[in-house]
This record gives C-alpha cells, structure tokens and sequence, in this order.
C-alpha cells in the first residue's frame, strides 16, 4: 500500500512531494468548469458565458460544503495515522462516511427543491434566467460523485497518497473535455450539454476512486467490528468536520453574495467575472492545494508529538508560499490580456477590459491569500478549526461589506469589487498571525 509518513524525512522536501499530485489534481479538477466557459463562452455566445460562470459560483459554494466535511474528517484522519491509532482511523472512516453521506442527500434534495429561490437570491436578469435554470438542473445531479471523490480522496490523502487521487482526476478532466465538445459542437445539447458532460465525467472520477481505494488499499478496508459508531469519535468527526465544512461554506457564500452583487452590474460584468474568476482560481489554487498539504503535514506530526518539525515545518511552507505567490502574481499580471482572450473574443473589448482590471487588481496581492491557506490549514490540523472559522468571516465578511458599500459609490463603482478582496485577506492574516504569535507556546502543547 502506497503511504507517505510525513512524521519523517527532509521537511521541505516530503512536504513539496507531498502537496505536487494535489495541485495537479485540484487544477484538473479546474479544468472541469473551464471546459464548459471555454467551449460555451467560444461556441454559444457570452450570454451562455454568464449563466454558466454563474452556476459556477453557485456550484463552488454547494461542493464546499461537502469539500469542508470531508476535509474536516481527514484531519482526524491524519492526526490517527501519525499516531499509528489504525483502529480508530478505521472508525473514524465509518462515522465519518455515515455523516457526509446523510448531509449529501438532504443537501441535493434541497437544492432541486429551491433552485428558484436561490437563483432570485442572486439576482440573475431575465436573458440568462432559463439558460441557467436548465443549467443547474443538470448539474446538481453531480452532487453525489462529489461526495464519494472528496471522501475518498481525503482518506487517501490523510495517510500520505496524493497521486491516487490525481490519477483519476485527470482521467475524467480528460473525459470531461471530450464530452463537452461532443455534446455542444456535435450534438448541439447547449449549456445543459456542458453541463452533462461535468456530471458524467464526476461520477467517473467518484466512483472509480471509491472502487480502487477498496481494492488496492486493504489496510483502509473496514471489517464488521468497525461497522458502528464508537463512543467519543462521531462527536469528535462532527466537530472538526461541521466547523471546517461551516468555514468552508461561509467563504464560498460570501463568494456567491459578492457575485450577486457582480449580477446587478448586468451581463457585461457578469461575462467578464466569470472568465477572469477561472483565471484568478486557477492562478492561486496551487498555493490553497499547498496550504492542504501542510495541514495533513501539521496533523501527522501532531499526532505524533513532533513539535519541533511542525515549527520547521512552518517556516519552509512560509517561504515556499511566498516564493510561488510572487511569481503568479507577476504572471497574472503581465498576462492579464491573453489570459482573458482565451475566454473571450477580441472584439469584446469592454469585457476583456474589465476582466483585465480584475486580474490585476486581485493577482498584486496573491501573498495575502496564500498566507490565509496556510493559517487555515495550521488551525485545522491542531486542533482549533473553529479559528479558520473565524478568520474565513472576518475574510468574507469584509469583502462582501466592502463590495457592497465601495461599489455604490458613483466614482468607484465596480472596481470597489475587486478591491474588497485582498482588504479583506490581509486583516484576517493579521488576525491570524498575532492570535498564533500570542499563544503559540499553548497551539503547539509546549
């Protein structure tokens, strides 16, 4: 069985071989929703273009909820496996599939129940209303391929194999492509033929990774022993899983709020948001991805003692953060232009400029959100996850208070947008940090 122990080896090393197959994975992943801008935004019009960035946004906020569950439950995860506890790893993993399963189910049924609702909540104006009503109809069928993807990929992940789950996501990243290009340009199926194709590539990936993780990976199977709910784990799993899933869904609501706000700019600034949000996603995700590596880092060794390696540790993920930041932010920013002509036509010019003015506003502060990732994921793994919760508002709700209040302004208008989000990343870094600073003898059990 392929493992890695992160509770040994060269630290910077381990942890950037470790985090290498998850960046990969989480930009396939990417790729998912960028088929559909791509192939939509090229071949069916920037109306087509809008709905589905829209639904993007939408789905970003809905997946992250079941993302934050089962990323939750691979800290205690990860924190068993450094502690060489397999029993209550195994444990573990039953309550914790019991749980994000149920909270699967009712969270699909809710959304086909209140698609309507949601869809006014975020003001979406009457051009693109059933485009992106037949949309989400659609794609909300791929809830449940999320859920078995995320959960097993996270188990894997707590125990050290980050390639697995990146195999099987660029199988279907690969299939994905294909079907929107059969689906769209061949059988002319439109948005819900993006859509489609999404849907099937996701159970694809979920399914598969589900069947490989319990053929290949014989010390993860669960005998019957296990099969019930041992005393003092599903509150344990529902604590770290709730406040991460809680952390998770009020970054991304405060997302989805901030293009409500976006919406009511009509669909000009619609189209351009969405292509530009992919290039911004795509663009920091390695540093979210790294900011996940660290965290299963921090939580192997807190399992097994190694106080000394996590403050190491912390300073190499630190400096490899920075350094990376720095070179995406000049990237984005030299690049803006052909960036967004990959989405967009050129003769779209006023939605190639404001995609441009948003890239370069976000991507010149991308060290203040990858310092935000590594506060994140050093919370989660020791065991105080209730403190990302608490920089993720302090994070969202400046930016949407801010996007709200500086967009109205005549002067400033949709730039004060794009503004409110590095304000909002750099004071919950400053939070974050003097709260560790201060306490930091107690954090690390000193």
């Amino acid at each position: 069985m392929k493992k890695k122990d992160l509770t040994s080896g060269n630290i910077t090393k381990t942890m950037l071989l470790f985090a290498l197959p998850m960046i990969l994975g989480n930009l396939l992943q990417q790729l998912y929703n960028i088929a559909d801008t791509l192939i939509v935004g090229q071949f069916l019009g920037s109306n087509a273009l809008a709905a589905v960035g829209s639904s993007y946004t939408l789905m970003t906020f809905l997946t992250s909820i079941l993302l934050g569950l089962c990323m939750g439950s691979g800290a205690v995860f990860s924190t068993c496996y450094g502690a060489k506890n397999m029993e209550r790893l195994k444990h573990s993993i039953f309550a914790s599939f019991l749980l994000v399963a149920a909270c699967t189910m009712i969270l699909n049924l809710a959304v086909f129940l209140f698609i309507d609702p949601i869809m006014g909540l975020l003001q979406i104006p009457e051009e693109i209303y059933d485009m992106m009503r037949s949309y989400l109809w659609v794609i909300f069928m791929g809830i449940t391929a999320t859920f078995l993807y995320n959960f097993f990929a996270s188990l894997l992940r707590a125990v050290g194999n980050s390639v697995i789950p990146l195999l099987f996501l660029g199988i279907s990243a690969l299939l994905n492509i294909g079907l929107d290009l059969l689906f769209v340009l061949v059988f002319y199926w439109g948005a819900p033929g993006a859509a489609a194709a999404t849907v099937i590539s996701q159970y694809v990936s979920g399914i598969g990774i589900m069947i490989y993780t319990l053929v290949k990976f014989p010390e993860l199977r669960l005998q019957k022993k296990h099969l019930h709910l041992e005393p003092g784990i599903l509150p344990e799993i529902s604590q770290f899983s709730f406040l991460t899933c809680l952390q998770q869904s009020i970054m991304n609501f405060g997302i989805l709020m901030v293009q409500g706000r976006v919406n009511s700019f009509g669909p000009t600034v619609m189209a351009a948001f969405a292509a530009a949000v992919k290039i911004d996603s795509f663009a920091y995700m390695p540093v979210q991805d790294f900011g996940n590596a660290f965290s299963t880092f921090i939580a192997q060794n807190y399992g097994a003692g190694k106080m000394d390696r996590i403050k190491k540790g912390m300073k190499s993920a630190i400096a490899s953060s920075i350094i990376f930041c720095l070179i995406i932010t000049a990237g984005v920013c030299i690049f803006a232009r052909p960036l967004m002509l990959i989405f967009v036509k050129p003769h779209e010019t006023e939605i190639l400029s404001i995609g441009v003015q948003y890239l370069r506003i976000e991507g010149a502060f991308y060290c203040g959100i990858g310092c935000l990732f590594l506060l994140y994921g050093l919370y989660r793994a020791i065991q105080k996850p209730g403190m990302s919760v608490v920089l993720t508002v302090v994070s969202l709700g400046t930016r949407v208070i801010l996007a709200y209040t500086l967009s109205a302004i005549p002067f400033i208008g949709v730039i004060g947008i794009w503004l409110s989000v590095p304000i909002g990343w750099f004071l919950a870094d400053f939070i974050g940090l003097v709260y560790y600073l201060r306490r930091k003898n107690t954090l690390l059990r000193i």
